[in-house]
């Protein structure tokens, strides 16, 4: 019996690889064929008993590698991307400074690359991280928020810091520079605090900071960009100015709106729900 059932053995497994060759799904089947069929006739025990135990082994494994990982060392995927997107928002808050300090003077392409290439690299390493908290979430093996609305927010952010960094390449012409400094300083300096103390909230899970201070300046820019229009100041700019100009104020209002979805996704992180408006 031992050699025809070696080699009634091999032909089983023989005929598994080649069903593995072409099917990748199926790649370690003929591990477990060798470990099922030839084992058995070593230790002299029954196929059906050598599967039975390699099942329960499997799974003993799985459910010790189970306990493991959620009781010992659960996992701290959700800590790492709360620790990107903190990081991306910082960055995001410097840059809206640099572009705005240099919206003065213009700012040339190496320039603005310098600014915001960091920016890039932070929300591909978030994106990166949010894939792994999905897969965890779809096992049921987590119960933290979605990842989802916050890497899409800040990518929303980040294209309004290249639209503003665009407007950024020419200075506003020196008749309305006076009257746009003191409320894009205001405007750009309450963002990124907001953006700063937003990012240290979803670090330690507590509530958004209040966007008081950002509406008021975003109120206040909106204002002042009305009255040039009123006044007629914004007539004699050229075409390329004026669409920078505007461009700008249609950034500024895109930004507003994508930092309410900021808070919101704050708040979620933080199991706060919507305050009452």
């Amino acid at each position: 019996m031992g050699t025809a059932g070696h080699l009634g053995s091999g032909g089983r497994s023989a005929r598994i690889t080649v069903i593995a060759a072409t099917n990748p799904r199926l790649r370690v089947a003929p591990v477990t064929a060798i470990i099922v069929l030839l084992v058995p006739s070593i230790t002299h025990a029954t196929p059906v008993a050598s599967a039975i135990d390699r099942v329960l082994e499997v799974v003993v494994g799985g459910i010790t590698g189970f306990l493991v990982s959620v009781l010992l060392l659960p996992s701290r995927t959700y800590e790492q991307a709360a620790d990107a997107a903190a990081r991306t928002l910082d960055h995001m808050g410097r840059a809206l400074r640099a572009l705005l300090t240099g919206l003065s003077r213009g700012l040339n392409t190496s320039e603005l690359h310098r600014i915001q290439d960091g920016i890039g690299q932070s929300l591909a390493h978030l994106s990166a991280i949010s894939t792994e908290a999905e897969h965890e979430r779809a096992a049921r093996i987590a119960s933290e928020p979605d990842t989802a609305p916050l890497l899409r927010t800040l990518l929303r952010l980040r294209h309004d810091l290249v639209m503003i960094g665009r407007a950024a390449q020419l200075p506003p012409p020196e008749a309305l520079q006076p009257r746009l400094r003191s409320p894009l300083e205001h405007a750009g300096g309450a963002i990124a605090d907001f953006l700063g103390a937003t990012g240290q909230a979803l670090r330690l899970r507590r509530g958004p900071p209040p966007r008081d201070a950002v509406e008021a300046s975003l109120d206040a820019y909106s204002a002042e960009i009305t009255a040039l229009r009123r006044e007629g100041l914004t007539h004699a700019l050229s075409a390329d100015a004026a669409e920078r100009f505007f461009a700008l104020a249609f950034a500024f209002e895109q930004m507003r709106q994508n930092l309410k979805d900021l808070e919101r996704c704050a708040r979620e992180w933080a199991g706060q729900s919507e305050p009452q408006r």
